[in-house]
């Protein structure tokens, strides 16, 4: 029964596949995304479908290579090979792609896209606190809400965002709540279970069966029983780049040495889970540009609220080990790096960190680099 439900997320993408081709024929509209900076409160106020898009694996990559430069990471790189082969069913399906300025690689590569879709670019201020940012985003919320007015032919009101707002808001409780679950000793469940549920509700349909889905999953790992052997693995903490199925390599090496992935502090995992859009603002797109504005992405300078979560994070999930993954040519993540490896060294534990990319030519020289820091934890 468990490994059912463990199961029921693995297949959330091809029932939303079959889902999305019954009610595009119906009219309904998509809208796909590439990034949590994307206030999705909006396009379900519109009554379109938000939809997280393809981007986490190596195979499209020689093709997007044939555009773009080589040395450009491979997440960039993945999302415009899917989307020029072809290859993503939610891209086909999207009527409108939402992007963002959070490196200077997506928004060059977003100028190409152009060419395949609408896709319509929010600038991000990068600095969480100016006053100017604020008004800033603001002003780029309401550029995106007129651009699905008027791409849908419709008006999205006030009521409608707040109906969303509360939807979406239930959703990140119900994902922070699964996710807290790993704070146990023995955590009830794997690295890999860990991203399978997490990412693959990027791809639900809807998000009202989404949360259903999250809360009786809950209940099932409450009472799940876990072997008391495994409290005794090491507890790694996860941080970097995003990772999703398909770039899950560090995740499965961790798991497959003995030692378990208990949180990840990354766009997939932890990160947004804590934040939420203020019900008690007076205007909905007020709200929502604050919660955006606060997620902690390394493109945020300074990116205090990082280090902050990441301090808690390791104390509430007890981790003996963190392990910060950037993908090459990540520039922000990568640097950030010094700041996150004082922060765990500052509470004595092994810090890790790894630089690579969706290929498996360096799993060998990776095992050999996490088993060493495994040896460091004290047991």
């Amino acid at each position: 029964m468990e490994n059912n439900t463990v199961e029921q997320f693995m297949d959330i993408r091809a029932a939303t596949v079959a889902k999305m081709l019954e009610e595009k024929e119906r009219g309904m509209k998509v809208v796909g995304i590439y990034c949590t900076f994307c206030p999705q409160e909006l396009v379900l106020a519109a009554g379109a479908i938000p939809v997280g898009l393809c981007g986490t694996r190596e195979e499209p990559i020689p093709a997007a290579e044939e555009v773009l430069p080589r040395n450009l990471c491979p997440l960039i790189k993945s999302s415009y090979g899917f989307a020029v082969t072809d290859t993503c069913p939610f891209f086909n399906f999207s009527d409108l792609i939402v992007g963002e300025t959070t490196c200077d690689g997506k928004k060059k590569m977003f100028e190409i896209m152009q060419e395949l879709k609408p896709v319509h670019v929010m600038q991000l201020p990068h600095h969480h606190k100016a006053g100017a940012s604020l008004d800033l985003w603001i002003d780029e919320i309401k550029s995106l809400k007129t651009k699905i007015e008027e791409e849908f032919q419709l008006e999205i009101k006030d009521e409608d965002i707040w109906k969303a707002v509360d939807l979406v808001n239930q959703e990140k409780k119900a994902l922070k709540e699964i996710s807290d679950l790993n704070r146990n000793s023995p955590p009830p469940m794997s690295g890999l279970e860990l991203l399978t549920v997490v990412w693959s509700g990027g791809f639900s349909f809807d998000k009202k069966e989404l949360v259903q889905m999250l809360e009786e999953l809950k209940k099932t790992l409450e009472s799940r029983e876990v072997d008391p052997k495994s409290a005794k693995k090491p507890r790694i903490l996860l941080t970097g780049c995003p990772v999703g199925l398909g770039s899950e390599k560090v995740v499965r090496l961790v798991d497959e040495l003995g030692a378990t992935v208990v949180a990840m502090e990354n766009c997939t995992g932890y990160k947004t889970l804590e934040l939420m859009a203020d019900r008690s603002k007076d205007d909905p797109i007020v709200a929502l540009a604050e919660k955006y504005l606060n997620i902690p992405c390394s493109c945020m300078s300074p990116n205090p609220y990082r280090m902050e979560l990441l301090g808690r994070m390791i104390d509430d999930f007890n981790a003996e080990a963190v392990i910060d993954l950037t993908w090459q040519a990540c520039h922000t993540y990568n640097i950030e790096s010094h700041e996150v490896e004082k922060v765990v060294k500052d509470k004595g534990l092994p810090f890790l960190h790894l630089e690579s990319d969706y290929s498996s030519s360096d799993e060998e020289s990776l095992k050999v680099r996490i088993e060493a820091m495994l040896e460091m934890i004290e047991k």
